[in-house]
């Protein structure tokens, strides 16, 4: 089976018609006979049936159409590149705020290592072809591919005082709090029931970060936000800690991008290492 075989199958399923499928490849309709039957035989199935006028598909040709489709269309893709003198494969990915910034360099450094000719575009926010994101982000329509889980840890200031890692467990008087993050109901059993123990609210997770290195307070963050951070203390806890997934949130239309495609295939089989930032 070749991208002939293909291009010849998909004009004849488009068009339902030998005659006008012919004309459009701008072969012979013998040629193009021979060419479908070559591929019916190599699949050992039957793809069109002749009717009085045109043809009709069979349930077979309906599998096979957008697997068609989507090879087809990489195979020009590639063949655009390389005639064009363009190396670069274009994906433009979008990054939520709360991703720290060892995950997004991690994944470039990945994105690149699978695909060396990618011309990536990163941009903030829900944007692109895809996002790097929380899977708790991800749109009822959009799927998603695990690249790390990491646990969320108790960030400190530098001074407080149970900074020091011998420093005895107390109660914490003085919580950062995301009221309006989806992470938020996971973490309430952890803050204590008394309004005097929150000593601030933040907008995401990262805001909840800057209000800890001023001093504010103590907060539950993941711990690539918080660990490796000259002025912010990180203390697992002795209870299990909620975790977090980070990875790809896209459409399924997305996966017809050779680059995109490209990278699913890559992160499906090489995951990415835990980062210890710490």
């Amino acid at each position: 089976m070749d991208i002939r075989h293909l291009k010849a199958f998909l004009a004849v399923f488009e068009e339902r018609n030998i005659t006008a499928a012919a004309q459009r490849l701008f072969i012979s309709q013998p040629t193009l006979s021979v060419t479908v039957k070559q591929l019916e035989e190599e699949l050992g199935a039957t793809l069109f049936v002749r009717q009085p006028r045109g043809v009709e598909v069979s349930d077979e040709a309906r599998l096979l159409y957008p697997q068609a489709r989507r090879m087809v269309a990489e195979a020009q893709a590639l063949s655009r590149m390389f005639r064009s003198g363009e190396h670069r494969v274009p994906l433009t990915l979008g990054i939520e705020g709360d991703i720290a910034a060892s995950h997004i360099e991690a994944f470039v450094r990945m994105a690149r290592q699978a695909l060396p000719h990618l011309l990536l575009t990163l941009e903030e926010g829900c944007l692109g072809d895809g996002r790097l994101a929380v899977e708790e982000m991800c749109c009822e329509d959009e799927l998603f591919l695990p690249l790390w889980e990491e646990p969320y840890v108790l960030a400190l200031p530098a001074d407080h005082p149970m900074a020091a890692a011998e420093a005895a467990w107390a109660p914490i008087e003085d919580w950062i709090t995301c009221p309006q993050h989806p992470s938020h109901q996971r973490l309430m059993a952890l803050y204590g029931r008394s309004p005097q123990a929150v000593a601030g609210h933040a907008g995401s997770l990262r805001q909840a970060l800057h209000m800890v290195v001023a001093g504010i307070g103590a907060a539950m963050l993941p711990r690539s936000l918080a660990a490796g951070h000259g002025r912010v203390a990180v203390r697992a806890l002795h209870l299990p800690a909620p975790t977090r997934r980070v990875g790809l949130c896209y459409a399924a239309q997305a996966l017809e991008l050779p680059a995109m495609r490209g990278l699913h295939e890559f992160f499906q089989v090489n995951r990415p290492a835990v980062i210890d930032a710490a």
